[in-house]
């Protein structure tokens, strides 16, 4: 059991976390996705873009997602260390696409 405890604890913060709008750092995902970027207009630039638009399309859509939908998101933007605004809204949109296919 108290090897467990560490794995709880995250996934009960991660859905405390996924009730509010989260605040990310982009600035590493930033400098990440610009020093991988082969396309030379995919720099430090167009990533702070790209994360400031995907935020502002969160902030007027998050409450149309479930609890459950916005924690499995960001527990899975979390995962590479390099939380994104872009990853966090593209898991969000496959979610709601999936659960519109099951329907």
């Amino acid at each position: 059991m108290p090897a467990l405890l560490p794995i709880i604890l995250t996934a009960s913060n991660i859905v405390l976390a996924a009730d509010r709008m989260p605040n990310f750092n982009i600035e590493p995902t930033c400098r990440s996705a610009a020093a991988a970027a082969t396309a030379p207009d995919r720099g430090m630039d167009a990533c702070r873009r790209d994360e400031h638009e995907a935020r502002i399309g969160l902030e007027q859509t998050w409450d149309d997602y479930s609890l459950k939908e916005r924690a499995d998101c960001m527990r899975l933007s979390l995962l590479d260390g390099q939380p994104s605004y872009v990853e966090v809204l593209t898991f969000l949109e496959i979610a709601k696409a999936a659960k519109a296919t099951q329907k």
